[in-house]
């Protein structure tokens, strides 16, 4: 059997590589869905998920999925057809997830806040054929998921989860009128079928230039990157996981749904509302959990107070860990801190439990896997550093991609001349006890990090200098305390006018640009500064925009 290459658009891993992967199992011959389904006969009636809605075991949760792959299957949706999801986290994307997943379709991990100005690029870049959409929302998505395949030329399936919609089908439905050995038989069928280097997931990169890039995850790898990821912070069965930010991103189906599932552990899917989710994860008993910066000042809150009752293990991520936080979930007893790096490309890199509580403080640990290469090189060029001093963070191994979905130029600039991943965020090597712990320093990819979410700033800047009244834009990330960051475009005007900040929300609505792109403050400048090689500073822009906070939170007739 050969793996469907999409016409040559999947950069496959060189043959050396796959069969060193293959023999010593960080790769498997087996499909997801048969990994699920081997964890549900061994875990039968224990819980393997809990929402606000309800819990399922391992047993409704296959047997349930069997069956909306069956039916998935009867909507004449094919082996290898992506599906998009845009979904908030609740059951019935879990269903959705596994029920694709077991139909031998590709989800696409996109989110619910992408707009057309993403969807109308991604969808057509990996020809979807069914975008399943979360009904009853703010925002229409049911009608949007309209709007995209109006014209589109291969989106013919519209999916929902939560409310009925008209013309759509429902997932919480699919699948009722078939039987659990006929949904089994079909499911089986497909798996026969399945090559372990066919693609499973594409999930979407952060975005250095232009709109999300599309990355190929595949069967051989994907799971088994999950379960590395639980081993390594020593998860089992009794472990009950909380996750808060949405679920389809790459974290949180390696970091979450694959990682609790592929250990027999129970989910509790929360929602990022961090007082109904702290809420949900007390009432359940809560053992582990993933925090990202955008919920750092949560643990601060009162509401964390009962979640300490039962919690054992913090991982944070996202950004550096201020002292007081950190102590907040690590008292050097019951309570156990770490860190984690990770990345949508394949690398995840985490502290474990024997380290010493500074390199827990300081560092975002060691790769999850023993064939998995880091090397920090001396940005733009193939040399490494020395160990301590800072240079772009690049990796390789079983589950860090070698190249990107159909973007050949990309991946000329993305990848060393011998298959390392540039990831573009500054690192250092720490040796410790004999282990080669990674901190991370900053960055070079000019990305706004908003609460988990990747803003690229250059996408931002070339939708706002297309609005008549803006001469040149240069967004910048200014730091919030909540967030972590924000976006702050200094501008300057093509025709004197200065627009209000409803006026450029107005625009980049129209532009149908995700809400979380747009930049939540504004300087208008008569010109911006400029490197002596003729480049904008956006080292001075940043330092403008900080000193621009630090002047409105001095108290009026304090001294600046």
């Amino acid at each position: 059997m050969t793996a469907f290459d999409w016409d040559g658009r999947v950069v496959p891993y060189p043959a050396d590589r796959a069969t060193r992967y293959l023999a010593s199992g960080e790769w498997s011959e087996t499909p997801i869905s048969a990994r699920l389904h081997e964890s549900a006969q061994r875990h039968g009636d224990r819980l393997a998920l809990i929402t606000a809605e309800g819990t399922l075991t391992y047993r409704e949760l296959d047997e349930r999925t069997d069956r909306i792959a069956a039916a998935l299957g009867r909507l004449g949706l094919r082996r290898l057809d992506p599906v998009l999801f845009q979904a908030t986290n609740r059951s019935a994307i879990v269903l959705a997830w596994y029920g694709c997943l077991k139909a031998g379709l590709v989800p696409v991990a996109t989110l619910a806040q992408h707009r057309m100005h993403e969807i109308g690029h991604i969808s057509r870049k990996v020809g979807a054929k069914a975008h399943l959409v979360e009904a009853g929302l703010g925002f229409d998505l049911v009608e949007f998921a309209r709007r995209v395949a109006d014209g589109h030329p291969t989106l013919r399936t519209v999916l929902t989860v939560g409310a009925p919609a008209s013309g759509a089908h429902r997932i919480e439905d699919l699948g009722a009128d078939i039987g659990p050995a006929e949904a089994r038989a079909f499911v089986e069928s497909v798996e026969a079928e399945t090559d372990p280097r066919d693609v499973a997931v594409f999930q979407l990169s952060g975005g250095t230039t232009g709109v999300p890039k599309v990355i190929p995850r595949i069967h051989a790898e994907y799971w088994n990157n999950a379960l590395l990821y639980a081993q390594a912070l020593g998860w089992d069965a009794d472990t009950r996981l909380a996750h808060l930010i949405p679920v389809i991103h790459n974290a949180g189906i390696s970091c979450a749904l694959h990682a609790a599932h592929s250990v027999g552990a129970t989910l509790i899917l929360a929602t990022p509302d961090h007082v109904a989710a702290f809420e949900l994860m007390a009432e359940h008993s809560v053992t582990d959990v993933l925090i990202g910066h955008g919920h750092y000042q949560a643990l601060r809150s009162a509401e964390f107070e009962p979640v300490l009752r039962t919690l054992r293990r913090a991982v944070l991520s996202g950004a550096k860990v201020p002292a007081d936080l950190f102590s907040r979930v690590d008292d050097g007893g019951t309570h156990w801190a770490g860190q984690m790096f990770g990345m949508s490309e394949g690398m995840f890199l985490v502290t474990r439990a024997d380290d010493p509580e500074p390199v827990r403080r300081t560092t975002v640990g060691t790769p999850i896997a023993p064939s998995d290469e880091v090397r920090i090189l001396d940005p733009g060029t193939e040399t490494e550093v020395p160990d301590g001093a800072v240079g772009e963070l690049c990796c390789r191994g079983p589950y860090t991609i070698p190249g990107y979905f159909d973007a050949p130029e990309h991946n000329a600039a993305a990848f060393t001349s011998d298959g390392f991943y540039r990831t573009g965020d500054l690192a250092a090597i720490h040796v410790v006890g004999g282990r080669r712990h990674v901190s991370i320093e900053g960055r070079i990819k000019d990305l706004i990090n908003r609460g988990g979410e990747k803003v690229n700033a250059e996408e931002v800047e070339v939708l706002l200098m297309k609005h008549e009244d803006v001469a040149v834009a240069s967004v910048v990330a200014v730091p919030d305390e909540r967030l972590g960051e924000k976006a702050c475009a200094f501008l300057v005007s093509e025709t004197g006018a200065i627009l209000t900040m409803p006026e450029v929300q107005q625009h980049m609505d129209a532009l149908g640009v995700a809400k979380y792109k747009w930049p939540e403050r504004l300087v208008w400048v008569p010109e911006l500064p400029k490197t002596n090689v003729g480049k904008i500073d956006k080292k001075r822009l940043r330092a403008d925009a900080a000193a621009l906070l630090a002047a409105e939170s001095t108290p009026q007739g304090a001294e600046s």
